[in-house]
């Protein structure tokens, strides 16, 4: 059977089209209006903004076509904003008229909750109709990443409220009306589970009658799971061969040599099937003058793509730049080029260093130019990873520094203190791959790129990195303390218990991420889940 998928340009698309090949299915792209007319049947992808989608329908003439497609109840399956434009408005953008085909406004996660936002995890999805048609009666966990969701109806049910789930408070995570079905989470992303779901769906054979719109007994969703990581520093080794490698304080050579863990796609593969929640690749040798030209790293992305189902973060030489022929590209530019190879998140490194400064510089106002405020306005904040490289710098008067401290050697998991005995210390953010120091301290950092529209932060510890001696929790509480995004610990795994310090009370962190661990298998990724399974910290099975 053919499967239309709507490309507006979300960044998800390559993904969708990744998933729905994989299951035997052609893929046809919608090119003109007459392409939804003529479709047996949709899926529509969508992350980002929600004006910003609805001004790209409307724009490539698709909004009055689709609008058609759906109340003649022909097959569609939506995906996040392909969910959400069904509604009838956003509080994202207000005035912007959605589709309307079903009642309702989408809200923001309320502050109130006191909860990171972006909400990014794998989190259980309970069916509240009593044929939960294309979800499974027990539907596994499935991964989320939004800002915005549909408030639970006011009496507890609705015919088109087909599940819900939970992050603070419970909310509708998926919706069905005759042929039309979209869940807020991705199952493109969502492992073998979600690639089940759409098959289910592709297969037709739909709910009929009164248990397609009879309420389900006391839906149970349960808690969000906490993320864990893997991470893949690829770079070329001596020989011009892209490797998967691991440096120790960032220092990458042993014996003269390039530490080789292996080929990047079939690490990526392993780690996917080993139950990594994300896999993340850092483009180490992205210093270059022509990043569009990096080829190869390109061509990694899109291999691991067609292979790895969850969730594909890329990061190195996200930036703008001019090539040798004075041709300039934007970052945004840039990012387009790894989303449409395969990429679900940018992760953007020294680059968010100099877009702070011009951030305080202009009096704490972006001026919507930078890498940041770009490549979030298109694709969604959730679409942009600060990655934050500090090192401590030991002080014996936090009020002399001018910067934001923490107290050090309070415990036995504590940070050591400082080489005179020093109590406190502050961390400053480098820059080029840990090489240069930078005036600015995390806490500045976190602040100014949370403001402009990151979504998410990697805290990558020089002192602690190759270590295996626990992760720095002193950073990790100080960044989770001074911001609402969601943080991700890194730099210092040795074993399954520094996963559960850095994800528990001692640490608050939302995922941890690790490397050499996994490469050279001291602790599988199944270990650490199996042991943080017997913890209060749940996690995707």
């Amino acid at each position: 059977m053919e499967v239309t998928i709507l490309d507006y340009g979300a960044g998800n698309v390559k993904s969708v089209f990744n998933a729905v090949q994989k299951l035997g299915y052609t893929v046809r792209p919608v090119q003109s209006p007459s392409d939804i007319e003529a479709a047996k049947c949709i899926v529509f992808p969508g992350v980002g903004a929600f004006g910003s989608c609805v001004e790209a329908l409307q724009k490539h003439g698709f909004f009055e076509p689709l609008k058609k497609y759906l109340q003649e109840d022909r097959p569609f399956f939506g995906i996040c904003l392909g969910m959400q434009t069904l509604f009838e408005g956003s509080e994202e953008n207000p005035g912007m008229a959605g589709l309307g085909i079903l009642p309702g406004k989408v809200q923001r996660f309320p502050a109130s909750l006191g909860l990171a936002v972006p909400n990014i995890n794998w989190s259980g999805v309970a069916p509240m109709l009593a044929d939960p048609w294309p979800l499974e009666a027990d539907q596994p966990r499935c991964y989320f990443v939004h800002s915005y969701r549909v408030p639970m109806p006011e009496s507890g049910h609705a015919p088109w409220a087909l599940a819900c789930s939970e992050y603070g408070e419970r909310f509708v995570c998926a919706v069905r009306r005759g042929n039309c079905v979209a869940t807020q989470f991705h199952p493109e992303k969502s492992g073998t589970v979600g690639l089940q779901l759409l098959d289910r769906w592709l297969k037709g054979g739909g709910p009929s009658g009164e248990a397609a719109v009879r309420p389900a007994p006391s839906p149970t969703p349960g808690p969000p799971a906490r993320r864990i990581i893997a991470c893949l520093d690829v770079r070329s080794n001596d020989s011009g061969d892209l490797v998967v490698t691991k440096g120790d304080q960032y220092d990458v050579r042993e014996k003269g040599q390039v530490r080789n863990h292996g080929k990047p796609v079939a690490l990526a593969e392993r780690y996917y099937q080993d139950g990594a929640d994300e896999v993340s690749f850092l483009n180490i040798t992205a210093f270059r003058d022509m990043v569009l030209e990096d080829q190869p790293m390109l061509e990694v992305l899109k291999c691991a793509a067609e292979r790895c189902f969850v969730p594909l973060t890329v990061g190195g030489g996200i930036r703008s730049y001019t090539d040798e022929k004075g041709k300039s590209y934007s970052a945004l530019e840039v990012a387009d080029v790894y989303f449409r190879a395969g990429a679900d998140k940018i992760s953007i490194g020294s680059d968010a260093v100099d877009v702070a400064r011009a951030y305080y510089a202009a009096g704490n106002k972006g001026a919507g130019t930078s890498s940041i405020e770009l490549i979030s306005t298109k694709y969604g904040r959730q679409a942009v990873v600060v990655s934050v490289d500090p090192r401590r710098v030991y002080t014996a008067d936090p009020a002399a520094s001018g910067h934001h401290c923490v107290e050090v050697g309070q415990g036995e998991k504590s940070t050591p203190l400082g080489p005179n005995g020093e109590k406190f210390a502050w961390y400053c953010c480098t820059v080029k791959g840990g090489r240069e120091d930078s005036e600015m301290d995390v806490v500045q950092l976190a602040q100014a790129v949370e403001a402009l529209g990151a979504g998410e932060l990697l805290l990558n510890c020089i002192d602690r990195d190759g270590q295996g001696n626990g992760y720095e929790l002193e950073l990790v509480r100080q960044v989770k303390a001074c911001c609402t995004l969601p943080v991700i610990a890194s730099s210092g795994a040795g074993c399954p218990e520094h996963f559960q310090d850095a994800l528990g009370p001692s640490g608050g962190a939302d995922a941890a991420l690790a490397a050499g661990i996994f490469h050279r298998e001291e602790v599988p990724i199944q270990a650490v889940k199996g042991y943080l399974s017997k913890t209060a910290i749940p996690v995707r099975a």
